[in-house]
């Protein structure tokens, strides 16, 4: 079986082949790079790399989010026309249980989080057992304060991952102390091979038409646009 994994949830972006459970070839950048110029020449250079065609593909492997909205929607638009085009199953993984992936046998809690601006995060944490990841704390949108005073509630050492990690580390370290323990930089960013690791062990989608970026929060336009509807309705 040979998977294709997609990650453009965030400003990273990571594409890899995976080859009956050998990683044949990965690129991952965290550069700003445009998404919607540079996936789909990535994903095809990374074809080029191994000696492959498209039909080649066996299965596809996509970060549905949280993240970015654009950078989510890029990656699953691409996933879902290969899928469709080419008749191959697709799996929609979190992109933070697939960053919890990347630390797969630390002796603790696993919390990935990308920065939702505003003094919020999105935010997940995981605990590894029996080769598999089981989500501790659900992912979601929380601020930073309502996610700690979840963590502390943890026995456990919590580690955190993921590139956004450093624009909150004071906070973390004040609140949990030696009890959080900040990753090193090879772990913080996405891993395609991470996100495939996670999609061999899951259920392909059932209809890929109607698969969506999970976004786990309002886009602000749309929380905008209720916040104008309930003023319109006041005003009746």
């Amino acid at each position: 079986m040979i998977w294709l994994g997609i990650d453009t949830a965030n400003t990273p972006i990571s594409v890899a082949i995976v080859k009956d459970g050998e990683l044949v070839a990965e690129e991952t950048s965290a550069m700003a790079i445009n998404h919607s110029l540079r996936a789909m020449p990535a994903i095809e250079e990374l074809l080029t790399k191994a000696g492959l065609v498209p039909s080649d593909i066996g299965a596809i492997a996509v970060s549905e989010g949280p993240g970015s909205y654009t950078g989510a929607r890029i990656g699953v638009t691409i996933a879902k026309t290969l899928a469709w085009t080419l008749d191959k199953p697709l799996v929609g993984v979190s992109t933070l249980k697939a960053l919890a992936a990347n630390a797969l046998f630390f002796n603790g809690l696993v919390c990935s989080i990308v920065d939702a601006r505003r003094g919020n995060v999105y935010a997940g944490a995981y605990r590894y057992e029996d080769g598999e990841l089981i989500g501790v704390i659900e992912d979601g949108h929380f601020s930073l304060e309502e996610l700690l005073l979840l963590l502390e509630q943890q026995s456990s050492p919590i580690l955190f991952v993921g590139k956004d990690t450093v624009m909150h580390e004071q906070k973390i370290i004040e609140q949990l102390g030696k009890q959080a323990v900040m990753a090193p930089l090879q772990f913080n960013l996405p891993r395609a091979s991470s996100l495939i690791y996670i999609a061999a062990q899951s259920e392909p989608e059932s209809d890929i038409h109607t698969f969506v970026p999970e976004y786990r929060r309002m886009a602000e336009a749309e929380v905008n646009w209720l916040k104008e509807q309930e003023r319109d309705n006041g005003r009746e």
